[in-house]
């Protein structure tokens, strides 16, 4: 049966009414690692429910986990080297993080996947956080997929 979302104690959604939003802004410097970055600032500002809101600037590399390439590989990872524009960047940012990333070369040719770190800054990337502030993001094995999965929870 197709979950509608009215469920009140389904782990993966919840919604506040009245819920607030804070926003964040950073700026990140050339040869800073975004994801470590990140991921700090939301531990040090104690955010209960971070995620990134908007993204733009480049990287001088980067490592992304591919979404089931082949068979034989079904997590590959790659590293990408070289100045790239970070088209996208998205995901929360509770825990370790789950982020995703499009990244553009010289050309226009795009690249993407799960972050995986060493995202290190080119020229700038100018990152805005958001934080539902009446709610708390955690990561908790989910016994049908056996990933670290996002459960939303009420303050």
């Amino acid at each position: 049966m197709a979950d509608d979302g009215n469920d009140k104690d389904n782990k993966r959604f919840k919604s506040e009414p009245g819920s607030t939003l804070s926003c964040y802004a950073v700026r990140l410097k050339p040869g800073q690692e975004i994801k470590d970055f990140l991921l700090n600032f939301v531990k040090v500002k104690k955010l209960g429910a971070p995620f990134v809101l908007s993204c733009v600037g480049s990287v001088t590399q980067a490592t992304l986990r591919l979404a089931n390439a082949s068979i034989d590989t079904p997590n590959e990872i790659i590293e990408v080297k070289g100045r790239h524009e970070i088209v996208s960047l998205v995901g929360t940012l509770a825990d370790e993080g789950h982020l995703h990333a499009s990244l553009s070369d010289k050309d226009g040719n795009v690249i993407g996947g799960h972050v995986m770190g060493n995202m290190k800054v080119f020229t700038t990337a100018e990152v805005v956080i958001g934080n539902c502030d009446t709610l708390l993001f955690t990561r908790e094995t989910d016994d049908e997929t056996g990933f670290d999965e996002l459960v939303v929870r009420g303050k």
